[in-house]
């Protein structure tokens, strides 16, 4: 390795360093903010269903600490969600092309609401569905239900966080097609393939019921099409800018 490409692994370790640096720095900001509002989201979670039909518990002494910290962590990475997407991609940005900037930076903004629908769609969909179906297999044994607190919202965000992950399928779908890694036509021959990775999902984070899995599988399958259908959006507009580069300077 020369001299100039080991300054330059050094100058970008420097770098990745300072970006990582400015992301603690939202984070702890972000956890101080968590940490502020976690008394009333905690309080107007306890007051909206499945919630409100239980009484919460703690079963140590530090249990109410834990939720406390829980809810600062979880509410610091949502705030710093959008500073950590701006990061990798400026990070990343001397490594690509023009247009591979332009449609990273572009679709940020939509990845985090994106993200923001997969929490609303686990917590107000998916979380009660599985909730209900626990709490009656407990009644059905005539097993008094005690909630922990801690253990409530562990149960919770086991649940709608990888759904958060999955939500972000389109916008992974539009970049890779955008920068020509993916295509419609490898999207289709791989198809059935999501198809039955995204119902495995499903059956994992639902109740063990058909009705359950059918009713998770089939938005998520939804969300599969409409990346497919994003995806041929952007390849067509491809297309159409090579066939007009093609005619005017020849083929590429």
């Amino acid at each position: 390795m020369t001299t100039n490409e080991e300054m330059s692994l050094v100058e970008h370790l420097g770098e990745l360093r300072k970006r990582i640096m400015w992301i603690l720095v939202v984070l702890v900001i972000g956890m101080i903010g968590g940490l502020i509002s976690a008394k009333p989201i905690i309080k107007y979670i306890k007051n909206i269903p499945p919630a409100d039909t239980i009484s919460w518990n703690v079963f140590s002494p530090w249990d109410a600490l834990r939720l406390y910290m829980n809810f600062g962590l979880a509410v610091g990475l949502l705030i710093t969600l959008p500073v950590i997407l701006y990061h990798i991609w400026a990070f990343v940005k001397p490594g690509l092309r023009e247009v591979e900037q332009k449609a990273s930076i572009v679709y940020i903004p939509y990845a985090f609401l994106l993200f923001l629908v997969g929490l609303s769609f686990g917590y107000w969909v998916v979380f009660p569905m599985a909730f209900y179906f626990t709490s009656s297999i407990s009644r059905s044994l005539d097993i008094n239900e005690m909630y922990g607190a801690a253990q409530y919202f562990t149960f919770m965000f086991n649940i709608i966080l990888p759904l958060a992950v999955v939500f972000e399928m389109p916008i992974v779908v539009m970049f890779l097609t955008k920068i020509r890694l993916l295509n419609p036509k490898r999207l289709h021959k791989f198809r059935r393939y999501a198809y039955m990775l995204l119902v495995i999902l499903a059956t994992v984070i639902t109740p063990p019921d058909a009705i359950s899995a059918i009713l998770v599988s089939l938005p998520l399958i939804v969300l599969y099409e409409f990346s497919v259908f994003m995806s041929g959006f952007i390849y067509r507009k491809q297309l159409i800018k090579d066939a007009e580069w093609a005619e005017e300077f020849g083929p590429k």
